[in-house]
């Protein structure tokens, strides 16, 4: 088998949360100590990885492996907080009567997306849903039902470790007000219209569009990999 970036990074992240779960667990100088060197050869994956996106110096190389073994040790919790999981994003493929879907452009890259945040504490996933909705576009929505799961890693965000909900809501009233902050811009397009610098439509296009004309189908989720943890 051949690894490209995706593959390193997703390693990297692998052996980064094992490693910070490990220190998060044990009492032992030991274990900690090789725990520490497991993270350090997390970051040279990982730095890698991005050599391969793109040409580095060393010495830049080098700082990228400190900035990630710096992150990975400020987050490391104690006992069960402390335990690496995936953050969770929650996502709304919005649709009105004319058929268009509700998207946005994220003021910080001026991509356009569907609307998305990262899950709150003290809300369920569709309470998310539907007041990121509203937060970042004026539109107030009710959610119908759950789309999908999708590991964020296969999509080729590397960041971190990352699963998005992603939910088919109706819109019910509102106005098109973009988020102060957040949001560059906020809009209905319709399948055939979407601006160019939206991402990822390749692949939520198709199913978000089906949802938006009233297609009922089975929520989808990445398969299981025939060899999990190589392939």
């Amino acid at each position: 088998m051949t690894a490209d970036a995706r593959d390193l990074a997703r390693w990297s992240e692998t052996l980064a949360a094992i490693a910070r779960t490990g220190m998060g667990f044990t009492e032992s100088l030991y274990e900690r100590e090789r725990y520490e060197e497991i993270l350090h050869v997390a970051g040279d994956i990982k730095a890698a990885a991005r050599e391969l996106e793109a040409d580095a110096d060393s010495a830049a190389v080098q700082r990228e492996i400190d900035h990630f073994v710096g992150e990975w040790m400020e987050s490391i919790g104690e006992g069960v907080p402390g335990y690496v999981t995936p953050k969770t994003a929650v996502g709304a493929i919005v649709g009105n009567e004319n058929g268009e879907i509700l998207l946005i452009q994220r003021k910080d890259s001026g991509i356009w997306l569907y609307p998305t945040g990262w899950a709150d504490v003290g809300y369920s996933p569709a309470e998310v849903a539907v007041k990121e909705v509203s937060e970042e576009t004026g539109i107030e929505c009710d959610a119908q039902r759950l789309l999908g799961v999708v590991d964020g890693q296969r999509m080729g965000f590397s960041r971190f470790g990352m699963y998005m909900l992603l939910f088919h809501c109706s819109a019910v009233g509102g106005e098109l007000t973009p988020h102060p902050l957040e949001t560059g811009d906020v809009g209905w397009f319709a399948r055939d219209a979407l601006p160019e610098s939206t991402a990822g439509a390749q692949w939520w296009g198709p199913m978000a569009f089906a949802a938006i004309d009233g297609t009922l189908s089975d929520a989808t989720f990445d398969p299981v990999r025939p060899d999990i943890w190589r392939s």
